[in-house]
């Protein structure tokens, strides 16, 4: 029934944003961490979303849901920092912490939330609407 369809768009929604919730978190956990060289230090990373725009306009489908490509991580270069008494110092005296924006990331983690408190409000307006419309048959 196309009706239900909603339920797999928000559903697809609800599942990329909790695969963006989860690597927020990820890069949230590690932003403190060091590194003795570029090779090992973490990287921020990111989920790569895409719409399943060309069944919509090839008329197979009545909606567009969300599919989750992949993750990227950055390519913004690690930080750097001269510490030579630090026990992760490399040869030169340097660690490197990773790439990543707590402020950003912290952006990132409430619209991620947000959307996916919208796609559950979604799921609930329609099931609320379905379970009205049947009522009406009583």
């Amino acid at each position: 029934m196309a009706n239900f369809n909603i339920f797999d768009i928000a559903g697809s929604g609800m599942n990329a944003q909790s695969v963006r919730l989860n690597l927020v978190a990820s890069n949230i956990a590690n932003a403190n961490s060091v590194s003795s060289s570029l090779d090992t230090v973490y990287k921020s990373r990111q989920p790569v979303f895409a719409s399943e725009l060309k069944n919509l306009l090839d008329g197979q489908k009545l909606g567009s849901s969300v599919n989750v490509l992949g993750v990227v991580e950055s390519q913004e270069p690690a930080v750097k920092e001269y510490a030579p008494n630090h026990l992760m110092a490399d040869k030169d005296g340097y660690i490197y912490k990773p790439n990543v924006n707590t402020i950003e990331e912290m952006a990132n983690m409430m619209s991620a939330s947000r959307s996916y408190q919208n796609n559950v409000e979604v799921l609930n307006t329609a099931k609320e609407l379905i379970l009205q419309t049947l009522r009406m048959g009583k």
